[in-house]
């Protein structure tokens, strides 16, 4: 009792973070058993810090597998992490996907602040699959608001080597080919805007990345450079294939978050 009084009087900098995961907690509306076994989230977070940043990570798997985890980079960085389980295609449709991830979002706004959070430093983050429902839930303001979120309140957006077209699982779902690509209104480059939150883009090797994705990404970066966003970053991770590229883009982020902070 006496050294965690002493702890207390020592300066934040100084002192030991204790970190708590929270698991399986749901937060769906729905009654449907699909929504209810998937729809839920863990909590990681500093027990003893107070208004922490807040990064809410989507799991890749071409939104037809996967499951949430706690990235071990997000770890020990005084940040609180909520890690998103949501329904998967082909049970469902992509609109069912993006419903859970707004969802899953606005359950952050309305309760991260009691696992010492703070809402207005909600960054969205994700690998692959992850990153498209990121850029869709920041660009394509109708998801958040059914939930009365405004997502221009998002600290930023940090997609990993996420797709910027329709989604290929989607398209295979109508029988469109992974060459044959499309943008509708499931694409995130449907849906540019000058007044987004800040946007991180960040992909593996372009050579050695699935189906043009780093070019899929250099795109969207141009694209929002022209219509006016004055923070749309681009990074292309030299070496590093589809999957590999996650473990180096978590230091972009975590950089990121503390230029927008302000740290």
């Amino acid at each position: 009792m006496l050294g965690i009084l002493l702890s207390s009087l020592l300066p934040a900098q100084e002192r030991q973070v204790v970190y708590k995961t929270v698991t399986d907690i749901s937060y769906t509306r729905s009654d449907d058993a699909y929504a209810r076994e998937r729809c839920k989230l863990d909590v990681y977070y500093p027990e003893n810090l107070t208004d922490c940043p807040v990064v809410v990570w989507f799991h890749g798997g071409g939104l037809t597998s996967g499951n949430k985890s706690i990235p071990g980079k997000l770890q020990d960085c005084g940040m609180v992490v909520v890690a998103v389980n949501y329904r998967l295609l082909p049970k469902v449709d992509i609109a069912a996907c993006l419903d859970d991830a707004a969802q899953a979002v606005a359950w952050t706004f309305r309760e991260v602040g009691k696992y010492n959070g703070n809402s207005r430093k909600i960054f969205i983050s994700g690998h692959s699959a992850g990153g498209y429902l990121t850029t869709m839930l920041g660009l394509d303001k109708t998801w958040l608001a059914k939930y009365d979120v405004d997502a221009d309140s998002i600290a930023g957006l940090i997609p990993f080597s996420g797709q910027m077209i329709s989604h290929f699982a989607y398209r295979q779902m109508q029988g469109i080919p992974n060459l044959q690509p499309t943008i509708d209104r499931y694409a995130p480059l449907f849906h540019v805007r000058k007044d987004a939150p800040p946007l991180v883009l960040i992909t593996g090797d372009r050579e050695i990345e699935l189906f043009g994705r780093y070019e899929e990404n250099a795109y969207m970066w141009r694209m929002m450079k022209l219509a006016g966003h004055p923070e749309t970053y681009l990074y292309e991770i030299g070496g590093y294939d589809h999957g590999a590229m996650a473990e180096p883009a978590f230091h972009i982020l975590r950089q990121h978050v503390k230029r927008i902070l302000g740290e």
